[in-house]
């Protein structure tokens, strides 16, 4: 069996249940398992591959709970760049559509390896549009090339314009053949045991692109194989708009009766919500994936974080689609979640909290999100909002997953009095090291388990065919 040790770490973050932070910290890993976290000096001398760490901040490999690789592919699409969600969509709908499965291997290790390169080690996409001779088997044996931990949705959309939905007809499914896919997939990949590298989710795409007949049914299938439950809600006012007019409910009394709400169920965004919704949210053990910069780019709204954080909801942090957000960076977005909830604080209603005291108040100190806080989100609670216990902490019986950022990068000038908030406070920065399952897929900066040039290459004929089309 083979065996890691990680060591002389400057400080090494485990996020495990005392939150403690060691200075000269390791890991030793067996297997892909970790077997002892702790003072270098008291962890064994020699393994398989040794990596010294010396110089380095060291923290559990980051979560991201809401993606859409292929959406690399149309990056800053001039038609797309400034407006909201539904136009947004629009703009996209038909050019996602006219995708390739090769096109959609080189999306997703291009957006995998961006991910690693900024802490990443476990990360979920949600794919829905498989009207083109694309499966969620691409992005799977792409995961596989690049190494990180993959859970991927067999996503659908089957309401079409004709029917009242968003979508084009052009993009939309069979609801027969969706069911029939989503079985087979959660048949040939899901791995529930313990270190999965794979593990797949049901994920019917929104309100306004499925019928409350296949959200049933999806549901009811998911958790007959033990799968878990996703869809995007409450992301805009939009959205409330249309439940409210063809449902009459907002969105999420609309997912409670269509039997949504539930510890197997993770939205994503839920911006527009109040505080009994929020309630709803805590007591049936809903999670949430929040995704700060496609909020503040589509101009959809603050999700409250901090609020869903104070009742006991599951939070967990997504770059979203690299269409909506432009970047793969989740060391990032967990700086824009933190920056985002302290603009939050200092609005008034029904945006920011009902009070009329300062933000400089000592009395409100508690609303203001830490820097620990953040990266808190982006690995304790990603995992959590996955139903993963195995992964979000650095600590005997976890998954051998971690990032390392070199602490004499320029980013880092001037902000070692405290290294650990310094990775979100300061920045941009570039992993050195990314570790997943105990297998290096960043060493000393540079992707290594992929011919990345050539991967960016080939993206980037695919992305100009997409870009050229007369849509």
């Amino acid at each position: 069996m083979a065996t890691l040790l990680a060591r002389n770490a400057d400080i090494l973050v485990t996020m495990d249940g005392a939150r403690r932070e060691i200075p000269g910290g390791g890991v030793f890993a067996r297997d892909g398992m970790i077997e002892a976290v702790g003072p270098s000096e008291t962890l064994p001398a020699t393994a398989d591959r040794v990596i010294d760490l010396s110089g380095h901040v060291v923290l559990p490999g980051l979560v991201n709970c809401h993606h859409h690789l292929d959406q690399t592919l149309t990056r800053n699409l001039p038609a797309a760049q400034n407006t909201n969600l539904f136009r947004w969509l629009k703009a996209h709908y038909r050019i996602w559509g006219a995708r390739t499965p090769e096109a959609s291997r080189t999306a997703t290790l291009v957006g995998l390896a961006e991910l690693a390169l900024s802490g990443c080690t476990t990360a979920f996409d949600h794919a829905y549009v498989f009207r083109n001779g694309c499966r969620v088997d691409d992005q799977i044996f792409a995961a596989r090339e690049i190494g990180l931990r993959f859970m991927v949705s067999r996503g659908s959309m089957s309401l079409g314009e004709s029917r009242g939905g968003l979508p084009p007809d052009s993009c939309v499914e069979r609801e027969d053949d969706i069911l029939a896919d989503s079985e087979r997939v959660i048949g040939a990949y899901h791995d529930a045991t313990p270190g999965s590298m794979l593990q797949i989710a049901l994920a019917p795409c929104s309100p306004f692109s499925v019928s409350p007949e296949l959200m049933r049914d999806s549901a009811a299938l998911a958790r007959r194989h033990g799968v878990r439950l996703h869809t995007h809600l409450a992301e805009t006012i939009d959205e409330e708009r249309y439940t409210l007019e063809r449902f009459g409910k907002r969105p999420v009394a609309y997912m409670e009766e269509l039997g949504w709400l539930g510890p197997d169920v993770w939205f994503a965004h839920a911006v527009h919500v109040n505080d009994h919704e929020i309630g709803c949210f805590a007591g049936a053990g809903v999670g949430v994936c929040h995704c700060p910069s496609s909020n503040m780019r589509l101009a959809s709204g603050i999700a409250p974080a901090m609020a869903y954080g104070r009742a006991g909801v599951k939070v967990g942090l997504g770059v979203d689609g690299s269409a909506s957000n432009d970047s793969n960076h989740m060391l990032g977005e967990a700086r824009q979640a933190m920056l985002l909830a302290r603009l939050q604080i200092s609005l008034r209603p029904p945006e920011g909290p009902d009070t009329t005291l300062s933000t400089s108040d000592p009395s409100r100190d508690q609303e203001w999100m830490t820097a620990r806080r953040a990266l808190e989100l982006a690995t304790l609670g990603g995992a959590a909002v996955l139903g993963r216990d195995d992964i979000g902490a650095l600590a005997p019986g976890k998954c051998a997953d971690f990032t390392a950022f070199r602490l004499d990068d320029l980013a880092f000038a001037g902000g070692l009095s405290d290294p650990v908030a310094a990775c979100l406070f300061t920045g941009p920065h570039r992993a050195s090291w990314t570790v997943v399952q105990g297998r290096p897929v960043v060493e000393r900066g540079a992707v290594v388990t992929i011919d990345l040039p050539a991967v960016i290459a080939e993206h980037n004929r695919h992305a100009a065919r997409l870009a050229a089309l007369p849509f």
